[in-house]
């Protein structure tokens, strides 16, 4: 299989900064997507942070022989000491920190990481399922029966969260396997997408897009219409089967 990946971060509607950020290495086949909290300039240090330290703490352990998993864990509690140990020295900067949700690639299996309410979808013949579980006081709460979907949706704690990277010393990240095969689609995405975009309203803008680019822009572009009061990011990754190579013929005898 070879990979396809295509992204797009915007600063929404309301908010003057964007506190956003994301990256990849497509020699380890590494996705991620942080969504910063602390204002000012804080969550966007923390975001930008966490995808820097979690992208090399991972491709630093490519040659560790470890399971995937353990890598990832390893690159979040990496990625989470860095923002932690970032605030504890400026004043500035404490109590910031940042959601993350990544996703990597290995042979036939993916294997996704969250901590926090940023998700990650998978997308197969046109059906969307939503992947990670949000660590948010609402989403629990749902989980819990506490509250109706109806509630949770109009509940001013959204975006109160219980886990996040960088604020405090541990942290646990869910880790979620599934088997891929080409054609399949991920997505990584902040919570100011799907605020706005249950996963049937996902998969109809990124079916209906040519590109994976433009099916970034159409989800981003979709927030926006909405009202989009926090920044928007989605990563696109598709596994596409590589052409065969082609089969020289020997000459007639």
């Amino acid at each position: 299989m070879k990979i396809q990946v295509a992204a797009r971060t915007d600063v929404g509607c309301v908010r003057r900064n964007n506190e956003d950020s994301f990256g990849y290495d497509l020699a380890t086949h590494l996705f991620v997507v942080c969504d910063g909290m602390g204002g000012m300039a804080a969550g966007e240090m923390a975001s930008a942070t966490a995808v820097m330290e979690f992208l090399e703490c991972y491709s630093d352990q490519k040659e560790s022989g470890n399971p995937v998993e353990e890598r990832l864990n390893q690159a979040v509690l990496s990625a989470n000491l860095r923002v932690l140990q970032m605030a504890q020295q400026d004043a500035m900067l404490q109590g910031m920190g940042t959601t993350l949700v990544a996703a990597c690639v290995e042979a036939t299996t993916l294997f996704v990481a969250n901590v926090g309410d940023s998700r990650a979808y998978f997308l197969r013949n046109g059906e969307c399922v939503q992947i990670t579980q949000d660590h948010s006081f609402v989403a629990e709460q749902l989980r819990g029966g506490l509250l109706t979907a109806d509630e949770a949706q109009a509940s001013p704690l959204q975006s109160l969260i219980t886990r996040a990277v960088g604020q405090n010393e541990q942290v646990e990240p869910d880790i979620f396997t599934a088997d891929i095969e080409h054609g399949d689609i991920i997505l990584l995405t902040s919570d100011g997408l799907t605020r706005y975009a249950a996963a049937e309203t996902i998969a109809e803008l990124i079916l209906g897009s040519e590109t994976l680019d433009d099916a970034c822009s159409a989800l981003v572009e979709h927030a926006k219409a909405k009202g989009a009061v926090d920044n928007v990011t989605c990563m696109l990754v598709q596994l596409l089967e590589e052409e065969p190579r082609e089969v020289p013929q020997m000459p007639a005898q």
